[in-house]
């Protein structure tokens, strides 16, 4: 599809309904916050419409965009897959939390002292921050949000994992100055298998006498 401000208002508001669903059925207050992550990233499409409208630059639309994208994502997915996880399997989660707790802090701060700029280049945005150790900083984003859901113990949240892995790569290959953009839009689209996996988690039905 085209990238837009409608396509992406379009597309945030599907993938924030279905995530408004996923936060409904949820049945365990450790699940909650992988539930929310589809209602989460429909959100930041919605932004990212904003960035739009607002022609680019420095705008208060980019800054929010960049706040989540950034900050936020690394803390939020590992944090949630360590509390969904069963026991046996949190210990090996302890170092993407870790990691994302780290890279979150150099980027807070980062985004707290420089500006964030928006760049509208054809069909797609490019987000410029200034941010030292580019290529430690993203190796360490990468690890925090793919690497917790890879190494989750469940099925589900791991093939969510592979689908986003897939969709960096392809989106680093065909945009490498729109990386964050597209990246984050395809991560948007793909949060909606979080729905099975919410589906997955139900407690069983009572059977009926």
């Amino acid at each position: 599809m085209c990238w837009s401000a409608t396509a992406d208002l379009v597309a945030g508001t599907v993938i924030a309904a279905a995530g408004v669903v996923c936060v409904a059925r949820v049945r365990r207050a450790r699940d909650l916050p992988i539930a929310a992550l589809p209602l989460l990233l429909g959100a930041h499409q919605l932004v990212e419409a904003a960035v739009w409208s607002s022609g680019g630059g420095c705008s208060a639309a980019a800054t929010a965009w960049a706040a989540i994208a950034l900050p936020l994502l690394p803390v939020w997915v590992p944090v949630g897959v360590l509390l969904a996880a069963a026991p046996g399997t949190r210990r090996r989660l302890w170092g993407p939390v870790a990691v994302g707790l780290a890279t979150a802090a150099v980027l807070a701060y980062c985004l707290a002292t420089r500006p964030v700029t928006a760049e509208i280049r054809g069909r797609t945005i490019g987000y410029g921050v200034n941010v030292p150790w580019m290529p430690l900083v993203l190796t360490g984003y990468l690890f925090a949000t793919l690497g917790a859901l890879l190494l989750a113990g469940d099925r589900r949240l791991r093939t969510l994992g592979a689908v986003l892995a897939v969709g960096a790569l392809a989106c680093s290959a065909l945009w490498r100055l729109e990386f964050a953009s597209t990246w984050c839009a395809f991560a948007a689209v793909a949060s909606v298998l979080v729905l099975g996996w919410v589906r997955r988690r139900e407690p069983p039905s009572s059977a009926t006498r």
